[in-house]
């Protein structure tokens, strides 16, 4: 039998691909072609890379974006790994663990949009109870915390699924305590689960608009809304230079949460 896939498979495949990174390539080729204006090329140059990076806005945007995917992160992962493994390790009745397997897969499948105006009627609630709500850095960690949480509990779930539950009751037999047990056993076994929900937080929010859009402030620009705002005034080179460096530091990160729940599955 013979290993190679039928045409009929190959072609929409093939497709599929270029559709995906067709554009992206693109991007990345006008980026470093010497014309200002329109896309004749004029020869190789690393000016606009070189332009992006003096530009004070956009390193400003820069050090937002960063700060908002760590922070948010790093909260996020905590309270998802301890949501997941309270789902996965309690004996809850079969109906309430129902209904919270809705309410952790209900983030993943709302739309950004409708999950933005939530968030911003939640918070404009908020500000009459305190003024740290006013729109900023502040709200934007908020908000993409409550959209990380449930993906890294998704992911370290998958991996308290593939841990199983043998080990847990052979240190209990071994006489290790909860916190012993936390500590020494599952804690190095969820590793690459946490890590790799982690990463694909840091992803999330790294790549986020719409929520950072409806929730920020004026000194909190990100890079997704500076790009937005550059591209109303129409698109230069600098733009598809922050564009293609932004790409290239996903495919980095995606690369390595692939990696990582590979590890988590083995």
């Amino acid at each position: 039998m013979s290993g190679r896939l039928p045409r009929w498979v190959t072609l929409p495949a093939m497709a599929a691909l270029a559709l995906l990174y067709v554009p992206m390539l693109a991007v990345a080729v006008v980026s470093v072609n010497a014309s200002r204006h329109g896309f004749a090329w004029r020869g190789f140059t690393l000016a606009w890379y070189a332009r992006l990076l003096g530009d004070r806005s956009v390193l400003e945007a820069a050090w937002n974006t960063v700060v908002l995917a760590t922070a948010s992160t790093a909260v996020a992962t905590v309270l998802g790994t301890a949501l997941a493994v309270g789902m996965s390790r309690y004996p809850w009745p079969r109906w309430l663990r129902a209904a919270l397997d809705f309410t952790v897969y209900l983030p993943v499948v709302t739309p950004d949009i409708i999950f933005a105006v939530a968030l911003v009627i939640a918070f404009g609630i908020l500000r009459a109870v305190s003024g740290v709500f006013n729109m900023g850095m502040t709200t934007m960690i908020i908000a993409h915390i409550t959209f990380q949480i449930a993906f890294v509990a998704l992911v370290v779930q998958s991996r308290l699924a593939t841990i199983g539950r043998a080990v847990e009751e052979a240190a209990r037999d071994l006489y290790a305590d909860s916190g012993t047990l936390l500590r020494r056993v599952m804690l190095p076994l969820m590793m690459p689960g946490i890590a790799a929900g982690a990463m694909l937080a840091f992803t999330l929010s790294l790549d986020d608009f719409v929520i950072s859009f409806f929730t920020a402030g004026p000194e909190s620009t990100t890079l997704p809304i500076l790009i937005y705002a550059s591209v109303r005034r129409g698109v230069t080179p600098e733009i598809h230079a922050l564009s293609t460096l932004i790409f290239l530091a996903t495919v980095l990160l995606v690369l390595g949460l692939e990696r990582l729940t590979t590890l988590a599955k083995e």
